[in-house]
């Protein structure tokens, strides 16, 4: 039988009789096809919890569903011509819909499936409809009827503008800062970043890694999905290739720390109907940019409907085609648990799931510690913030208490336009201000990337919710009277708002906290259009989140970690930005640390010594046994080492004409993904050395590269 969820529940006594009948005497009556009637029908509906399960609900159903299921729908003015073109699947969900609508008093639904013309024409359009209706049936736990239920509920909220933190007071959690370039401890949280860092390589052998990309790059003008990106022009590596090869760099470090070999972390990606062939042939194109077979999955969320009204009716594409939408990052959670992957991971061992967003390439850096943290003070949650700004258009990480029951109380997001009203109300009264001894808010920026402990988690996702986030909707409204909609709106969820359900599951045993890190550190997403990212800067906005700044910003970010190890080298702050294509960018040097030369603060530390760098040059460093000494470089120098290649650098002088950044015409000619970041890197002259032969290597002044052994 077709998975139905609540029929037995809604109709506890529908009988139908094979009769030709119109009633129109009892208020619950309705309009019958040839053939039935309806004596009695009790329209009270009892839908199962979000994320239920029929197996666990066998006993509700009875005979009497099949015949609901079988015939409701010519029982409800879908003609027997019409209801005999459908397959069973689309009856059995179109039956689910129409007994909703029915039990809602309302018809909210009746343009979907009302009005069908005559057996004969447009019939395989129904059957197409029909099919629709049954997948997004089946996509979503608890089916439409659910969705429906919970979208009217929400949508009224929303209308008459009810206030979620009504019953709570917001409190700053407990948290842990850490520093890169700071040596001593937070006297507050008492870790330093070294000795986070390194709690963090104790469990890097049992973590699993997330990745949410479910997006394509229109945002960015870029038509592509976002993980295809170039995250430099110095390397061209695309944000795919590099989240990879942090991966296995951490899986490179796990086999020495432990001596176990077979050690493998493996990667989910999670991806959408428009983002899930490009993810698949990018990572068939790259021969899955060495991760062995089967260490990457891939789980696909499904499109939810759209909503054209406040009464939650359905928003129709076309006559025979509902509107879908996406439906956020935050189905991560169910779809791990549908997968089975999460009691897997458990039964295998593993300890910490890590969750990262698809554009944002400095993130990388603040994994360990945070899961060094997370070890440390036992977090079952943890997340990655940076300092925010008083009223900054940024969620924060906070504790609401609950005003009477301790065990409602909770660690999590709050939104920025909703944090102000929250303080508001509380306290000082004095809203979303800053601190005045720091300069920003008290309540860290959500930078939402998470660290989660296995446990926990496996037992949250295997509550009745089944990892399906409370949800929200935002509809945009024409007027002040909210009842109308500018455009379809639908359900969302969001990946960071999973506390509720650890909440929910755990109560007050639930450990949630956070790790903040400089913004240099860890956050620049590519986010934005270079023309929208031209606009914000041309607002005083210091943050144009374009490909153009987050490239700027790993450069500077790796300016700042050789400057930590020793070497002579400018440091470029806001003041000495240069505008290129109209976004503020450094003007060099512009330095990348591949994942595969270094991870950490102490590999960055022992591999760097002494050197100069000037402002013009680029330097790119990859090669895990590499180490360069008293480098004197003035123009461009690139080295790859492979496998078991011992390379020192030592005493190396480079001079040549280098890379330089130049801006194309407006309205050029271009690809897409050379036009969203505004120039092209000229790469007129460099210094390239690549060893892939094993063995010990040292190169001197002159950049000859002698075999030692």
């Amino acid at each position: 039988m077709v998975n139905f969820t609540y029929a037995a529940q809604l109709l506890p006594l529908l009988l139908l009789s094979p009769t030709s009948i119109k009633s129109s005497e009892n208020k619950n009556s309705v309009v019958l096809a040839n053939g039935f009637t309806a004596t009695h029908l009790n329209l009270r509906p009892s839908f199962l919890p979000r994320g239920g399960s029929l197996d666990n609900n066998k006993s509700a159903l009875s005979s009497s569903a099949s015949a609901v299921e079988s015939d409701v729908g010519p029982a409800m003015e879908v003609s027997q011509g019409n209801w005999d073109l459908l397959s069973d699947r689309g009856k059995a969900a179109l039956s689910r819909l129409i007994l909703y609508d029915m039990s809602s008093g309302n018809d909210g639904q009746k343009h979907v499936y009302g009005e069908w013309p005559e057996a004969g024409v447009q019939d395989e359009e129904k059957c197409m409809l029909a099919e629709q209706i049954a997948d997004l049936d089946g996509s979503y736990p608890g089916g439409l009827p659910a969705y429906l239920s919970k979208a009217k509920t929400l949508l009224k909220e929303s209308a008459d503008g009810t206030n979620p933190f009504e019953e709570f007071e917001a409190s700053v959690p407990e948290g842990e800062s850490l520093s890169f370039e700071e040596p001593n401890a937070n006297p507050h949280t008492g870790m330093t970043f070294t000795e986070a860092e390194q709690a963090g390589l104790t469990g890097i052998g049992d973590t699993v890694f997330v990745l949410v990309a479910g997006g394509l790059g229109e945002r960015l003008g870029y038509s592509g999905i976002k993980l295809s990106l170039e995250t430099n022009l110095c390397t061209n590596k695309c944000y795919l290739e590099v989240y990879a090869k942090y991966i296995q760099a951490m899986q490179r470090m796990a086999h020495l720390k432990t001596g176990k070999d077979h050690i493998r972390i493996p990667l989910v990606i999670m991806t959408s109907g428009d983002t899930d062939p490009l993810t698949r042939q990018l990572l068939k194109d790259n021969n899955n940019f060495g991760f062995d077979e089967g260490q990457v999955m891939i789980v696909k969320q499904d499109k939810v409907c759209a909503l054209k009204d406040g009464n939650a009716g359905l928003s129709m594409k076309s006559k025979w085609e509902i509107e879908t939408k996406p439906h956020g990052h935050g189905d991560v959670h169910h779809l791990l648990y549908r997968e089975g992957l999460v009691d897997k991971w458990y039964n295998e061992g593993k300890k910490h799931v890590i969750f990262l967003q698809d554009t944002n390439a400095l993130v990388i850096n603040s994994v360990l510690p945070t899961l060094g943290v997370s070890i440390a003070k036992s977090f079952h949650m943890n997340s990655i913030c940076i300092p925010r700004l008083a009223g900054e258009a940024a969620g924060a990480i906070a504790r609401l208490e609950h005003k009477t029951d301790p065990e409602k109380s909770l660690v999590i997001n709050v939104e920025y336009n909703q944090l102000d009203p929250l303080l508001s109300s509380q306290g000082d009264c004095k809203g979303d201000v800053a601190d005045p001894t720091t300069g920003y808010s008290p309540y860290p920026g959500n930078a939402n990337n998470i660290v989660i402990e296995m446990g926990a988690y496996a037992k949250t996702l295997r509550g009745e919710d089944q990892g399906v986030v409370i949800e929200f909707v935002n509809p945009k409204y024409k007027d002040e009277t909210r009842t109308e909609f500018k455009k379809p709106t639908r359900l969302e969820c969001m990946m960071q708002d999973i506390p509720k359900l650890f909440q929910k599951e755990m109560g007050s045993e639930a450990n949630i906290g956070f790790t903040l890190f400089d913004r240099w550190f860890t956050f620049s997403p590519a986010k934005n259009s270079l023309e929208a990212g031209v606009e914000d800067v041309g607002k005083g906005g210091t943050a144009p989140g374009t490909m153009s700044s987050a490239e700027s910003d790993k450069y500077i970010q790796n300016q700042r970690k050789l400057k930590f190890a020793g070497v002579d080298i400018n440091v470029t702050e806001e003041k000495d930005l240069v505008p290129i294509a109209g976004i503020p960018v450094t003007p060099g040097p512009r330095v990348i640390l591949c994942p595969g030369f270094a991870i950490t603060q102490q590999e960055v530390v022992e591999k760097i010594e002494g050197g100069k760098i000037t402002d013009r040059s680029t330097l790119v460093l990859e090669g895990e046994d590499l180490k360069v000494k008293n480098l004197d470089l003035d123009g461009a120098l690139v080295i790859r080492t492979g496998h078991d290649c011992d390379v020192t650098v030592d005493g190396l002088v480079v001079r040549n004409t280098g890379y330089d950044l130049s801006e194309f015409p407006e309205g050029a000619d271009v690809p897409e993904e050379v036009a969203i970041r505004g120039y092209t890197m000229n790469k007129s002259e460099a210094m390239e050395i690549t060893i892939t032969e094993p063995g010990k290597y040292h190169i001197g002044a002159d950049g000859e590269v002698n075999k030692l052994e």
